[in-house]
């Protein structure tokens, strides 16, 4: 059952006394994403306290009046819901299960979310656990880069406790434009993952159609004139396609991440049966550009592999 809700405006409903009961609320992560949701909840009035690893990505928020814990369990245990996103399911079992983690502050009734972009079954193990301690789990990835992040633009994508994306559902609404509940754990996994594939593809294509019309050629600005005018006119193109051009790979979603995503996108499809043979070349460049150096760089930094 596939449930889309968008933001509640001020209106005499249960979303809108929602809205005005803001619970405390815990984020554990300040990475690119994870901090600018944050500073949105902040920004919103909500009582809000930080963990990260390296506690000193935590302070341009802690100067806008959050507070900072030393360990997930402190967080957990001051929070009345707490979101976390992280890299990768490394990292998120990591902040579960590690010492002084989330698990060890879960007890009867405590909220977790998890806004990271994981397989399956990383998002199974995690919501067992929370809820062998009697805590609600609602996995919550997220369809968007670091501008739809900064300016509330978020896909959020949430499976698992429906209870939980209820109470969840002010926070989200701060965070992003549309939330969509997929059902049980995993599917908002599989979602993500599918999703980022596709986008993953698609920057892979215009990264050879810039080579090739380049190479032929053509100007870049061009090409993307002619892209902009016909059905492949898109945002992703026409955010992406100028500044890869002009060699501009500021990050917003790192590579590195991407071609993570797009692994385990074909670690999927190689579970389930289904052949994936462009998401399997499109990985094997991002690999390249990896080996490269391209890492933190953004993901349309794959084009200076493409185009060499």
């Amino acid at each position: 059952r596939l449930v889309s809700r968008r933001p509640a405006c001020a209106q005499g409903s249960a979303s809108w006394r929602r809205h005005m009961a803001k619970p405390t609320v815990g984020y554990l992560g300040m990475g690119i994403m994870g901090s600018a949701m944050a500073n949105r909840l902040i920004d919103a009035g909500f009582d809000v306290t930080l963990w990260n690893r390296t506690k000193e990505r935590c302070d341009t928020l802690k100067a806008k009046g959050a507070k900072v814990a030393d360990t997930p369990q402190a967080v957990v245990e001051a929070c009345d819901i707490v979101f976390a996103c992280t890299s990768d399911p490394e990292s998120a079992r990591k902040v579960v299960f590690g010492e002084g983690g989330v698990l060890a502050g879960i007890s009867a009734g405590k909220k977790y979310v998890d806004m990271s972009t994981v397989d399956e079954e990383c998002a199974i193990e995690i919501a067992t656990a929370i809820k062998s301690k009697g805590g609600l789990f609602l996995e919550a990835p997220v369809s968007g880069s670091k501008a739809p992040a900064v300016n509330g633009q978020l896909v959020i994508l949430a499976a698992g406790d429906e209870s939980l994306r209820n109470d969840a559902q002010p926070c989200f609404d701060v965070m992003g434009k549309k939330t969509f509940f997929l059902g049980e754990v995993g599917a908002g996994a599989r979602m993500k993952l599918v999703v980022n594939m596709v986008m993953a593809v698609n920057i892979e294509a215009l990264s050879e159609g810039l080579a090739l019309g380049q190479k032929a050629g053509l100007k870049g600005s061009d090409i993307m004139a002619v892209l902009d005018e016909g059905a492949l006119k898109c945002p992703l193109y026409s955010l992406k396609g100028p500044k890869m051009l002009e060699g501009d790979y500021a990050p917003n979603f790192p590579l590195k991440h991407q071609q993570k995503d797009i692994r385990l996108a074909v670690d999927l499809g190689q579970k389930v049966g289904q052949p994936l043979p462009v998401a399997a070349a499109a990985n094997e460049v991002f690999k390249a550009a990896l080996a490269a150096g391209q890492g933190d760089a953004d993901m349309s930094a794959i084009f200076e592999v493409v185009k060499r």
